[in-house]
């Protein structure tokens, strides 16, 4: 990995390396994208640490060839839009954000699910403003709220995108039904799902995707830094690489699938750059067997 850390120095955009995926048909992005959840404060409420920190991140990201950032209402509530647009606008040609609605937040670390078609108006409304945007690129309902039909949410998606305040829909935490459903009513572009090496649970919704050409965004790709504990076999694979657990994570993810699209979050700037630097780190098949056989599916 010495010449990543060059390039690294040199400022050349390195998430280039990861190649492209076309959501939604039009939208372009490097499929090493960045999310934008932990540049809130604890419990992903109020502000950061240090918000120059946070905004020091989100350009740094743009610096290195990230064009996709994955963001929430819900995150803070508020503040991680709030900073991305500080940090990023008027936005660079070609920068993708995407955003989420479908959540409460009473406290830290505290997540209500609220469908509402009202609340979810509302949740696009609040996003516009404080991204700046007339218009929301990728709009991700956050859950589907069994508490309110199915139908009331994704047509409530429908209607924004419509009114011309969405471009493209996506969800998260759905099943391969859910998603057929959903489908009948709108296009559905991207699925946002927890997956990583460690945790293969959506392992069919990643196939359907894979079939139907909509972006996989897999959120907790990295579980929580289990892929780098002291007892992981990832290690083994990452030392024989000459990188780290975490870099062999994320590059397992995108050889894994062409529409995979890894979203890690980080507040620092020198973990962004060694995340970064996975776009480059190639796997060959007897390792992605390796790691598959040794990591196991949930």
């Amino acid at each position: 990995m010495q010449n990543h850390k060059s390039e690294l120095q040199q400022g050349h955009a390195l998430a280039e390396k990861a190649g492209e995926f076309p959501i939604g048909g039009d939208l372009r992005v490097t499929r090493l994208g960045f999310g934008a959840m932990r540049i809130t404060g604890d419990g992903i409420w109020g502000e950061p640490a240090d918000r120059a920190s946070a905004i020091r991140v989100l350009r740094r990201a743009v610096e290195l060839g990230i064009n996709f950032i994955d963001t929430a209402d819900s995150y803070g509530p508020g503040v991680s839009e709030e900073i991305i647009a500080e940090a990023l606008y008027p936005y660079p040609a070609g920068l993708v954000i995407a955003t989420k609605g479908g959540f409460l937040r009473p406290g830290p670390n505290k997540w209500v699910e609220n469908g509402k078609p009202e609340h979810l108006k509302s949740a696009c409304e609040g996003s516009l403003r404080r991204l700046r945007l007339d218009r929301i690129d990728l709009y991700q309902l956050h859950r589907i709220d069994s508490k309110v039909p199915a139908d009331d949410q994704i047509g409530t998606l429908k209607d924004l995108q419509a009114q011309g305040k969405i471009k493209h829909i996506g969800l998260s935490e759905v099943n391969v039904r859910q998603i057929r459903h959903a489908r009948t009513m709108v296009p559905i572009v991207s699925v946002q799902n927890r997956y990583s090496v460690t945790d293969r649970g959506s392992e069919d919704v990643l196939e359907f995707c894979e079939k139907e050409n909509i972006g996989f965004i897999p959120w907790f790709p990295l579980a929580a830094g289990r892929v780098s504990g002291a007892d992981s076999p990832i290690r083994h694979v990452a030392q024989q690489l000459e990188a780290t657990p975490s870099q062999v994570a994320l590059a397992w993810l995108l050889a894994r699938s062409p529409v995979m699209l890894p979203i890690p979050g980080t507040s620092r700037v020198e973990h962004l750059e060694e995340n970064v630097a996975a776009a480059g780190l190639q796997i060959d098949a007897k390792k992605m067997q390796e790691l598959s056989r040794m990591a196991g599916a949930r």
